[in-house]
């Protein structure tokens, strides 16, 4: 069997997820299913409250499913009668900066692989400074406060640290959602980096329709609550891309392809006046 088989596939089968906020049995997720293949990069849009970020967590390893099951290289991350347990494999970069403020950006890095005993001091060092000044020059920022960086800056070192921990699958809830319009772009292109260099299974959990076709190979638009996979769309577009693309033919169908759908759950969601929920 070829071993790209066991580098981070994910399969997402009928996946559902009731919560019972005060016995109202909201049905977050139900019948959601997907095939990930190893190093592909997707990305998942839908309105608010869809089960987007639910479904994230359950990969995560911070929540249970109610039905169905989630594998990773064909084992069980998620199912009812599963516990959830978060795991080196999958690592999660949030929408808020996790980022210890009392810590360089070194320590931080290498905080991880230190405390888990995976590599001893000096070796992380060498490995983080290696894979700082890969992504982008970080290494000259490595004695530096989060506080004295840059929100992109961050997000990368957020990045780069999740990267120290060899994970198969590398999970990005919003991550750059916070930011103004050229300082999203700039850590698109910073991300697309370092995907090229670190080829890691990536979900990419997204509210922004261009964000989404200008980063992955593959985008989910899911429907309104509950959460199922509506449609999915292969980017076909070259890598490495480029900000060109984004006035290109190709490009401006699957971005049409994408508003269609996405409008189409938001006015459902609206009409039914749902709030969002994880």
């Amino acid at each position: 069997m070829n071993d790209v088989l066991h580098q981070g596939a994910l399969s997402i089968r009928q996946a559902g997820k009731i919560y019972d906020p005060a016995g109202a049995a909201v049905v977050a997720l139900e019948d959601c299913s997907a095939e990930i293949r190893a190093g592909e990069f997707v990305a998942i849009v839908g309105p608010s409250g869809c089960g987007k970020s639910t479904l994230l967590n359950a990969i995560a390893g911070f929540d249970r499913l109610t039905s169905g099951e989630i594998l990773l290289d064909g084992v069980t991350l998620a199912s009812p009668g599963t516990e959830p347990r978060p795991g080196p494999q999958r690592v999660v970069v949030f929408q808020h900066g996790a980022l210890f403020p009392w810590m360089t950006v070194l320590e931080n890095v290498i905080y991880g692989p230190t405390r888990q005993r995976v590599l001893g001091a000096d070796a992380a060092r060498a490995k983080a400074l290696d894979m700082l000044r890969r992504c982008g020059g970080l290494d000259t920022a490595g004695q530096r406060y989060p506080g004295q960086l840059s929100s992109g800056m961050q997000r990368r070192v957020e990045i780069v640290r999740a990267l120290m921990n060899e994970p198969k699958v590398l999970l990005l809830d919003e991550p750059f959602r916070a930011m103004d319009t050229v300082s999203k772009s700039a850590m698109h292109r910073h991300l697309l980096d370092i995907h090229a260099l670190y080829p890691k299974t990536v979900l990419f959990i997204t509210h922004d329709l261009e964000e989404a076709l200008f980063l992955a190979d593959t985008v989910y638009v899911m429907t309104t609550r509950p959460g199922r996979m509506k449609t999915m769309l292969r980017v076909n577009l070259a890598r490495p891309r480029t900000l060109d693309m984004l006035v290109s033919h190709e490009y401006l169908e699957l971005k049409r392809q994408v508003v269609a759908g996405v409008h189409e759950e938001a006015q459902k969601a609206f009409e039914r006046g749902e709030r969002e929920l994880a």
